[in-house]
């Protein structure tokens, strides 16, 4: 009874608020079919531990010498094109609503790689910038793609206690990880022991995601993968 009532309230909000594809315009949709065929995909084989598209299928370059806490990174899409606007739209223009097609993006994504997942966490917003935006983007796309994958949200637990600048204004790899080093804590054990998968928009250089992990480490998680929607290459 329930799914009906919510079927028939999307069916009004699609009425009275029509879908506009962000790529194209076409109505109907936030990403059209063909927008979303156009999607620029990052395709295997992988670095095992960062997920750009290595010939090999060894780890690449740059993560021989990475000393990682991240188990291993993956995203569907290149940082690109209508992706990009779609994650503008998430981020910045309150389309709120775009994170269920996202998400969906994203549960494909679990199901084509494997990745160990007891518990989804978001990446968290400090809470100034929590404060301006009203929401957490990785939160909104945590939350649809639980529903997906059937996998609970802990959400509260890690905490970004320090404000940095964004990590697109950092110059490059070293940057970005200096940039970020200390920000995230857990504030209690809830992931004690538990197989944790990140949620995040976008990722470069992964420091962002490996920061996250040492905290979920250093509280007793026993091991973290990042999903991401997409890669800058």
């Amino acid at each position: 009874m329930l799914s009906q009532v919510a079927k028939l309230k999307r069916v009004a909000l699609d009425l009275l608020y029509p879908r506009w594809c962000v790529g194209c315009g076409k109505e109907g949709g936030f990403i059209c079919n063909s927008c979303c065929q156009s999607l620029l995909r990052i395709m295997p084989p992988l670095c095992p531990r960062c997920g750009r598209s290595q010939a090999s299928g060894i780890l690449c370059s740059t993560c021989v010498s990475w000393l990682a806490a991240i188990d291993g990174i993956r995203s569907p899409f290149q940082f690109d094109g209508v992706m990009r606007k779609a994650i503008h739209q998430l981020k910045y223009r309150n389309l709120r609503a775009i994170a269920e097609p996202l998400a969906g993006l994203l549960s494909d994504c679990l199901t084509a790689h494997y990745m160990p997942a007891e518990v989804l966490v978001p990446v968290p917003l400090h809470s100034k910038r929590l404060r301006e935006r009203g929401y957490n983007q990785s939160g909104l796309l945590a939350r649809k793609l639980a529903k997906l994958a059937g996998l609970p949200v802990i959400d509260g637990c890690l905490i970004r206690k320090r404000l940095a600048p964004p990590q697109a204004r950092t110059q490059n790899v070293k940057e970005r990880r200096g940039n970020v080093a200390d920000a995230f804590v857990c504030r209690d054990h809830r992931l004690k022991g538990s197989q944790v998968l990140l949620i995040d928009d976008v990722t470069t250089s992964g420091a962002t995601l490996d920061a996250c992990a040492v905290a979920l480490k250093d509280a007793g998680a026993a091991s973290v993968w990042g999903l991401v929607l997409a890669r800058e290459i």
